[in-house]
């Protein structure tokens, strides 16, 4: 038996994206951050031969769009081989460590709680705006647990939104804790 963890395909596939010799796939993938998860033509021969039959026209199917276009827009710049991978963590941990890496400013926290509170309308955009801070900070991202987790984004439990929250905040004491404990 292996420890080894399994990697969704398609993000596999996104990996075989960003080496050099495929600059011209990301930046059209990175043409999707723009419009709308699904809208931008240039991505759907990227894409749409990775979407099952049965997920069309869904919000699942716009995962696998929203995904391609994050991933290659953290993947420009400073050099593609230079981004690591990583299959540990969740979204709420690597803004944890985005936080605890270089002090963020206390907008920083807003925003991850404007993510959580998010519509599947307005998540392209506040996703985008996180990401973009995490690029800067250089925190690697888990692109197969955000994959997974955005497609169950609407669960009617908010296991994803209370799951990112838990490993964002948990880590974390107020002031009266720490006073207490001392």
């Amino acid at each position: 038996m292996t420890d080894e963890i399994q990697i969704h395909p398609y993000i596999q596939y996104l990996y075989s994206l960003a080496i050099p010799e495929r600059r011209g796939a990301l930046a059209d993938l990175r043409r999707g951050i723009a419009e709308p998860p699904g809208t931008a033509p240039v991505m759907f021969s990227y894409i749409a031969r990775w979407v099952p039959e049965e997920i069309r026209y869904s919000w699942a199917e716009k995962v696998y769009y929203l995904i391609a276009a994050l991933f290659a827009y953290y993947q420009s710049g400073s050099g593609v081989e230079s981004k690591m991978r990583i299959t540990k963590g969740n979204f709420g941990d690597h803004c944890r460590f985005a936080n605890i890496k270089e002090k963020q400013s206390a907008s920083f926290e807003a925003r991850f709680s404007t993510i959580l509170k998010a519509n599947v309308e307005d998540l392209p955009v506040v996703l985008r705006q996180m990401i973009s801070l995490l690029k800067s900070a250089d925190v690697p991202i888990n692109w197969d647990q955000l994959f997974h987790d955005l497609r169950h984004w609407n669960s009617e439990s908010q296991y994803v939104q209370r799951k990112w929250a838990n490993s964002y905040w948990s880590s974390q004491k107020s002031d009266h804790e720490k006073n207490q404990s001392d």
